[in-house]
């Protein structure tokens, strides 16, 4: 017996499951020297507990995140239009960090911060309570082959991490093309129970991507289910 709780005792602690797989492929030169030259100014080392987001904009103002941001065109064009809120990237793919870099720097977008980070870890550790304004997932990897389906971003516990982000009145902005995926989402949220249907139209405010506007070109409908966070999400 004791020999038996030696051997648990030394055991590894399992990986968590995550959501993506690192296949970063080549950066750019230009992605490469906006990582060196613009981090220090837009990037956001994760600390070991909360982020003190009116510290890091120098403002208090209300905060929209996205999570997984791809190439940040989205992020960028909402910061542009939007200088009275501030937005927090959250991504780790670093090329899409670069691209989103550059965009930043070329339009002086003071009131964008990005943090590289596990979405779980960093939604759990460092921003429960931040009261987010917006959290948007917008067309996260479907991960369509049942095996795989541990590893969605949207998950009954990830939203009940989510709901804690959120003010009271918040919102949370879920986008897919993957029907399968749609049915799933929807699903979560309301396991988590947490949130209250607010809308399943593609909302104005959202710029259109390049990889909405492909999916749309190929004839696939695009899912926006947009939810109302109360405070039940911070029981």
């Amino acid at each position: 017996m004791a020999a038996m709780n030696r051997d648990r005792a030394e055991a590894p602690a399992r990986r968590p499951v995550r959501s993506y797989v690192l296949r970063e492929g080549r950066l750019t030169p230009a992605q490469r020297n906006a990582l060196e030259k613009h981090w220090p100014r837009f990037g956001i080392e994760p600390p070991p507990g909360a982020l003190d987001l009116a510290g890091v904009f120098g403002r208090d103002a209300a905060v929209v995140m996205e999570i997984g941001f791809g190439n940040g065109e989205v992020l960028a064009a909402m910061a542009a239009a939007d200088p009275a809120t501030d937005f927090l990237g959250l991504e780790v793919w670093r090329p899409g960090i670069g691209a989103l870099l550059q965009k930043a720097a070329a339009e002086e977008l003071s009131n964008l911060r990005i943090i590289r980070g596990d979405a779980a870890a960093v939604v759990s550790r460092n921003l429960a309570g931040a009261g987010l304004d917006r959290v948007m997932i917008l067309f996260p990897d479907p991960w369509p082959k049942r095996r795989h389906h541990k590893r969605r971003l949207v998950q009954p516990a990830f939203i009940g991490a989510l709901a804690q982000t959120l003010r009271d009145g918040g919102h949370l902005h879920l986008a897919t093309d993957w029907p399968p995926y749609a049915r799933a989402m929807r699903d979560a949220v309301a396991a988590a129970g947490l949130f209250t249907a607010a809308a399943t139209e593609r909302p104005a405010w959202r710029p259109l991507s390049r990889f909405e506007r492909r999916a749309r070109a190929q004839g696939r409908r695009v899912f926006n289910l947009l939810y109302e966070a109360g405070s039940a999400g911070r029981r």
